[in-house]
């Protein structure tokens, strides 16, 4: 039992560390190690709604990444071998081949000189072409979201490796850098310090007064009042209230207003960075955000080591969570439930290729249905009394004839209901 090398380690309970009985050697990282796991536990009570709004259609992010891949290549014919090698990039195992065909509506698979391409639908090339030429009419209110970053900066200066993964959050194109910022010269530049990519920054070069107008204070103008928050939790949440009322007594410091006159973890420094949170997230699409992507402008915008920990005693104004095991941050005033209030219409051209991926999905699995169901009536699988072999007949018939009309889990509310847990899976 107490063989030479035998080491065992107990925990010292005023010290806080762990010790070996043949050494005075410490072990605080053991310590620092618990003390990060129950913190990573910790969120606020749970809001079935708004987690439903946190899911993450899988399928969806997987087709939209191989539209991005078709799109790139040369004609817009991406050949299959191309995409399987890519398709292992994207944690997915078998054949992209099978992927592909389960939506017809998207994708569009042929065989030339003894090799398949794959290509987007027509219908899918409509909902590329809507894209592009929404991003072209939006680009006036892309100005003014990049403005808007730039301008709650303390230099007016934002790191474009760091922006770049904010930029789908905003809307903002892939090339915004080539799309955007040159054809403003009067608002926006770029800055290299060291020549090194890494090191590129957007710097504002004016300053727009009517762009430093938060979404509080719109709301304020427009209903004739004071600036101030507003909070979205039940009425028994009576000791959250009275904080978040002690809170909102104090007045309304806007995100663009310089906090360099401000002390760390003062009060108004606190209302500051919950004030530019809210108006960081009002700037999003969904207005939703990573914690910890946010958390890389801390230098930037003066947000504190523990914005997480900031943000967990706000629960009236956000919500956190931290489902697929990811802090992130919504905005409560932007949901009706699970539902956006005020929809980007970028998020309306999203939601139809979601719409055009289902009803692929389904014509797949409806085909797919009805072909077992066959194979199983000829194998006599399914061959008990006559009554039941006559209404299987007249089933696959009429859903032959006319496309599908068929009840059970071909029925449209039953196929949506099915569907909804189908597209909300959990990991990715």
């Amino acid at each position: 039992m107490y063989a030479e090398g035998y080491r065992r380690m107990v925990s010292c309970k005023y010290l806080r560390t762990y010790r070996c009985w043949d050494s005075s050697v410490c072990f605080p990282a053991l310590y620092h190690f618990q003390l990060h796991r129950r913190f990573s536990l910790w969120s606020m009570k749970k809001d079935p709604d708004l987690e439903s709004a946190l899911s993450r259609n899988r399928r969806w992010i997987v087709n939209n990444q191989i539209k991005n891949i078709i799109l790139r290549c040369p004609n817009q014919l991406a050949p299959v071998k191309l995409l399987q090698k890519k398709f292992k990039t994207l944690d997915l195992q078998g054949k992209v081949l099978n992927w592909l065909k389960k939506y017809p509506c998207c994708f569009e698979v042929y065989l030339e000189n003894d090799e398949q391409y794959c290509r987007l639908t027509k219908r899918m090339m409509h909902l590329v072409d809507d894209e592009e030429a929404l991003k072209d009419m939006q680009e006036p209110v892309y100005v003014e979201r990049l403005a808007k970053l730039l301008m709650m900066s303390t230099n007016q200066r934002l790191n474009v490796l760091k922006l770049n993964e904010l930029k789908r959050n905003f809307g903002f194109p892939d090339d915004y850098l080539l799309r955007i910022v040159p054809k403003h010269p009067e608002l926006f530049r770029i800055v290299t310090c060291s020549g090194r990519r890494s090191s590129m920054e957007i710097e504002l070069i004016s300053w727009n007064p009517d762009f430093a107008v938060s979404e509080i204070e719109k709301v304020a103008f427009k209903e004739g009042r004071d600036p101030c928050f507003s909070c979205f939790l039940p009425s028994s949440w009576v000791k959250s209230w009275e904080r978040f009322q002690e809170f909102n007594s104090t007045p309304y410091i806007s995100p663009y207003a310089d906090p360099g006159s401000l002390s760390d973890d003062s009060k108004e420094m606190v209302k500051r960075t919950v004030g530019l949170v809210h108006e960081l997230l009002s700037l999003t699409l969904w207005k939703k955000a990573s914690i910890v992507k946010i958390s890389h402008f801390k230098r930037e915008f003066c947000l504190p080591e523990k914005l997480n920990v900031l943000l967990l005693k706000h629960p009236g104004i956000f919500y956190v969570s931290n489902r697929y095991q990811i802090y992130t941050v919504l905005l409560r005033e932007g949901y009706n439930g699970s539902e956006l209030i005020n929809k980007d219409p970028l998020v309306i051209v999203k939601k139809n290729f979601g719409e055009l991926m289902q009803e692929g999905l389904h014509e797949y699995n409806r085909r797919h249905y009805l072909l077992n169901i066959e194979k199983k009536r000829r194998k006599g699988i399914l061959m008990g009394r006559s009554d039941k072999k006559h209404n299987l007949q007249g089933e696959i018939s009429e859903g032959e004839n006319q496309g599908g009309d068929l009840g059970g889990i071909l029925d449209p509310e039953e196929r949506n209901r099915f569907y909804k847990v189908l597209f909300e899976e959990s990991a990715p």
